[in-house]
């Protein structure tokens, strides 16, 4: 059963940075892909980029320039690379690992980022 964690968030303030890392477990394989969303109260969760195991990286428009994936293939490892916070990007925080093409997610618990002054 693979597991999926998340660390690094806490509070900054605007214009500050964070790195969060999530680590999936409980496989022999190396993700296909892992990646990034994020979710504020009362919002729907909102993807933020994802990185697939051959290093092929998207991002979605808001964050593309201020946020950086990067990922440790043989530890199924990611990173998010946040700088240049802004208020706005305060949320929860999801890592999500696909093992392989066509199967679900699968999802952290999370970890909240808070951006203010």
């Amino acid at each position: 059963q693979v597991q999926v964690a998340e660390s690094g968030g806490g509070s900054v303030q605007p214009g500050g940075s964070l790195r969060l890392s999530c680590a999936a477990s409980g496989s022999s394989i190396s993700s296909y892909a892992m990646g990034w969303y994020r979710q504020a109260p009362g919002m729907q969760r909102e993807w933020l980029a994802t990185m697939t195991n051959l290093g092929r990286t998207t991002y979605a428009g808001a964050v593309k320039d201020r946020f950086t994936i990067s990922r440790d293939g043989d530890k199924n490892t990611v990173y998010l690379q946040m700088d240049s916070l802004k208020p706005e990007d305060t949320a929860l925080y999801y890592c999500f690992t696909v093992q392989k093409i066509g199967e679900n997610k699968k999802w952290g618990q999370g970890t909240q980022v808070t951006v203010s002054s």
